[in-house]
């Protein structure tokens, strides 16, 4: 199960672990519970510092193919219940080093929200082995348990607990429960997971950090807000980097072909890649935060969703899209129960079942191509009377049996039944006939809408909430440029956002040419006053 290439890949990882890590397995009989055996012991020969233990944990796991982590004879809180492979293996590796004592490589500030946490929360986080937004959450999680003794959370292979996933009815991932209620669903990242934390957490007298004026002040981690901070730090500027989550929409793709140079890559790849480009450079990287509010001035100001305020002469707003929705009766009331946006993430709940995608551009090709090798059949909604995707994708897709398209209908209705989607109701624009088509899932893939509303009218956007921007990428608010799949630059593709950033940052550089000294100026009298 475990390659030796993997193996010694992981015996490098872990040769500087200075604690004992027992992996905790629960007696007991199960199907996999050999399999989850070997795979542990595998794992244990290469550091003499892991070990394999078989005990009764009186009811601290949930069965046998349970198992917790141990560093030095400490429970970590660290749970997996089933066999972390695919995309959870580095979830796995990732808590036995930061059980072991590994520095870990969160935020002064999200540090300091999780160890103020007084309360008991033990999660449990549903996954799914082939989702790729899974172990964001699952790792965030972990880090928290070992951050604060009062959390503890568990990994759930759904596909093991069959039984389990029909009692709670689950029909997306990752779906994260806290102390036995629905705390959230669907896609989820660390920084949403993270603000409603901050509601179990005992704020300190002065949760400011008291970073200097800022030359340059980047919002958003994708290609976009990643380009910006580079080319700044290369520029020798101090630059600090807000963002919810490195790689933003990235994340999400899994096929990437049409990235210059490189032939073929993953978002996951493509996002780690970025992550590791940013920290060769003196970048301040506040990361799984949001910003709550920009104030505009000679000096702006940054405010973050903890509390934190960042002193700025420049901001490069990179914040990207997010997945947009259909907008009709029961599609918000449904999500996770039947609408879905990420066909590889939610796809295999759906096995054997009749689903929907709505949208006929290249997203929407590409997931009803992922769901036909899955569901039983996949039936494509497009409102215009001809698909937008690539010639390419749409002979794929015509070329695959259980694949139906519906050109020039517009959906009306998410229609559902006992909590559970049951079909959808859309009309056929050339005849206005209504009609309705039995299915079990929907997923939406109808583009993207701006991430600018924090902005709250400090820039000039259009109607659909597009910063408007000029050649150079300034907006209308002297000292602030945008990039990116947030402003009205045509054609939404990760090699466009990563020459935007570059020329968002040289941009700044120019205006900080003529401006920077004033503005240095302006900061050290505003606060002698």
């Amino acid at each position: 199960m475990l390659t030796q290439e993997i193996l010694s890949a992981v015996k490098n990882y872990t040769a500087n672990m200075n604690k004992r890590v027992n992996f905790v397995l629960q007696t007991g009989h199960h199907d996999k519970r050999e399999e989850l055996i070997t795979f542990l012991s595998d794992l244990s020969q290469v550091n003499e510092n892991l070990f394999l233990e078989e005990r009764e944990t009186h009811g601290k796991l949930r069965s046998p193919i349970s198992f917790l982590i141990e560093a030095d004879g400490v429970d970590m809180g660290i749970r997996f219940s089933g066999i972390p492979s695919g995309h959870e293996f580095n979830s796995l590796i990732l808590a036995i080093l930061h059980s072991s004592g590994t520095k870990l490589k969160l935020d002064k500030t999200v540090t300091e929200i999780i160890e103020n946490i007084k309360e008991p929360l033990n999660f449990e986080v549903f996954v799914s082995l082939s989702c790729h937004n899974c172990p964001d959450v699952v790792q965030a999680l972990n880090q928290f348990a070992v951050i604060n003794e009062n959390i503890s959370t568990e990994m759930i292979d759904g596909g093991l607990y069959p039984e389990l996933i029909q009692q709670r009815d689950i029909q997306g991932v990752p779906s994260v429960y806290l102390n036995g209620e629905l705390f959230a669903n669907g896609k989820v990242d660390t920084a949403y997971l993270l603000e409603q934390l901050m509601q179990h957490s005992q704020p300190t007298s002065d949760n400011t950090e008291n970073l200097p004026l800022q030359d340059v002040t980047v919002i958003g981690g994708g290609p976009a807000g990643v380009s910006a901070a580079i080319y700044s730090a290369r520029k020798g500027l101090k630059v600090t980097l807000i963002t919810d989550r490195i790689g933003g929409q990235v994340k999400d793709t899994m096929g990437i072909e049409n990235f210059i140079a490189t032939k073929e890559t993953t978002g996951p790849e493509l996002s780690n890649a970025l992550h590791a480009h940013l920290k060769d450079y003196d970048i301040t990287i506040k990361e799984f935060l949001k910003v709550s509010e920009v104030i505009p001035g000679d000096i702006k100001t940054v405010k973050l969703s903890s509390g934190d305020a960042i002193e700025t002469k420049v901001v490069i707003v990179a914040t990207g899209a997010k997945w947009r929705e259909l907008g009709i009766p029961g599609e918000k009331e449904n999500i996770g129960n039947g609408v879905a946006y990420c066909p590889h993430c939610d796809g295999p709940f759906f096995k054997g079942k009749d689903v929907a995608v709505v949208g006929g551009g290249n997203s929407g090709i590409e997931a009803a191509l992922d769901l036909s090798g899955i569901v039983k059949s996949v039936t494509v909604f497009e409102f215009m009377p001809e698909l937008k995707a690539d010639k390419v994708l749409v002979e794929k897709a015509k070329s695959k049996a259980n694949i139906e398209i519906l050109k020039n209908v517009a959906t009306q209705k998410v229609i559902d039944q006992a909590g559970k989607v049951s079909g959808i109701e859309y009309q056929d624009r050339e005849t206005n006939t209504i009609m309705q088509k039995p299915l079990e899932g929907i997923f939406v893939q109808i583009g993207l809408v701006p991430n600018s509303g924090f902005l709250n009218k400090v820039v000039e956007t259009t109607s659909f909430g597009e910063i408007i921007i000029d050649e150079k990428c300034h907006t209308s608010s002297e000292g602030i440029f945008a990039c990116g799949d947030v402003t009205t630059v045509p054609y939404k593709q990760i090699i466009v956002s990563m020459g935007e950033g570059a020329k968002a940052s040289l941009s700044a550089f120019e205006y900080l040419l003529t401006q920077g000294d004033v503005l240095e100026q302006k900061h050290l009298e505003l606060n002698a006053a």
